[in-house]
């Protein structure tokens, strides 16, 4: 039995807590919890097993110990400062999404976890385990798709009012979230993006600040980018556009992935693209292909548990984790780029993206936040 501590129970610690209570997930046990909210300690009281220990100080939780993992689910800016603290004093560490605020950051956090090699590290890319995006990996690893040609997602359905904005808090603010709908919204598909089709070469984007809504993070972006074999990929989000999109395509040499609604839809060529336009003769002729269709079968809120259920596996078996912590700063990478492309005015070499440079141009941000609040 792995024993469990979460800190941050705010929407999705709270959720976690409950799955690990209920003992929805296999061989885990919540035996800590720890926020500085008072109010979520009382609903912790109210909802929780009574025997599980409170804290409002993180350091404190640490110290007493008595688990074996934990389980960070804080504002974005905390996760690799705590994620740091809980490898340093021994404990495996799981983070929730994304990895952090800037890549300078995270990268900090992975050299600190690839220094405890004993421990697992990882991050709740929960949509790792749909079965959609496994079977399209699988189709593009395997071979089935051909060489990538083009990527489109365009993911518009995260619609949000002013009225959930005008909440507070530390969201939607570069001050207390870091960003916008890359951060909060769309590290999911920024992950899956790369997890699938790879990281990009370049990225020039626009990102929109407060389109349509009184904030100052983005919250409208469309992102063009090149692959290393020549491919161009397009990305859209935003939270203004209702009832919005999320439609996932993917082109490549042996035909076309189309994924929406829960389906995924393989048309595949007859003949390989390249080898019919060398080979054929005719004008008006094409490859031809058959359709197949793949339905997704999984429930939301059993992903999140999926990578529990990893997780403790492979604490316990040393089997590989499906979503290592270390991978995160890929997705953030991505994010990073779209942000500084649209500050510069111009692309940005991903690969080697001015880490240091970025973090300038965030903390600008900040103090011009800081100012308009009379800070």
């Amino acid at each position: 039995m792995i024993k469990f501590a979460i800190v941050g129970i705010g929407t999705m610690g709270s959720t976690h807590a409950l799955h690990l209570n209920e003992g929805k997930i296999n061989d885990g046990k919540l035996v800590a919890i720890c926020d500085i909210n008072p109010a979520r300690l009382q609903w912790a009281e109210e909802n929780l097993s009574s025997d599980i220990k409170k804290y409002i100080d993180y350091d404190e939780m640490l110290a007493a110990g008595g688990f074996d993992a934990v389980m960070i689910a804080t504002p974005h800016y905390l996760h690799p400062p705590m994620a740091i603290k809980a490898l340093n004093k021994g404990y495996h560490t799981l983070i929730e999404k994304p990895a952090g605020v800037y890549t300078k950051q995270v990268r900090e956090m992975n050299e600190v976890a690839l220094k405890h090699p004993e421990l697992k590290f990882g991050i709740m890319f929960n949509q790792r385990t749909n079965e959609i995006y496994k079977k399209t990996k699988e189709l593009i690893e395997s071979g089935e798709l051909g060489e990538i040609k083009r990527t489109n997602w365009i993911i518009t359905n995260w619609y949000r009012p002013q009225a959930y904005y005008n909440q507070g808090g530390w969201r939607a603010t570069w001050q207390g979230e870091g960003g916008g709908v890359l951060l909060n919204q769309s590290p999911h598909q920024l992950d899956l993006w790369q997890w699938i089709c790879g990281m990009p070469k370049t990225i020039r984007a626009f990102c929109y600040f407060g389109r349509n809504r009184k904030i100052n993070v983005e919250n409208d972006v469309t992102a063009f980018c090149e692959y290393e074999n020549g491919g161009t990929g397009v990305f859209v989000t935003s939270t203004h556009d209702y009832p919005g999109s999320n439609r996932f395509e993917i082109s490549g040499d042996n035909g076309q992935i189309v994924i929406e609604d829960n389906k995924l839809i393989f048309r595949k060529a007859n003949i390989n693209e390249k080898v019919f336009n060398e080979t054929n003769t005719e004008p008006w002729s094409t490859p031809g292909f058959e359709v197949y269709e793949f339905a997704n079968g999984n429930v939301w809120g059993n992903q999140h548990i999926e990578i529990f259920n990893n997780f403790i596996k492979a604490i316990e078996e040393d089997i590989p984790l499906i979503a290592p912590g270390i991978e995160g700063i890929k997705s953030l990478t991505i994010s990073n780029a779209m942000l500084l492309s649209t500050w510069l005015n111009e692309t940005i070499d991903v690969h080697n993206l001015d880490e240091e440079l970025f973090y300038q141009e965030l903390q600008k941000r900040i103090n011009e936040e800081k100012s308009q609040k009379g800070e």
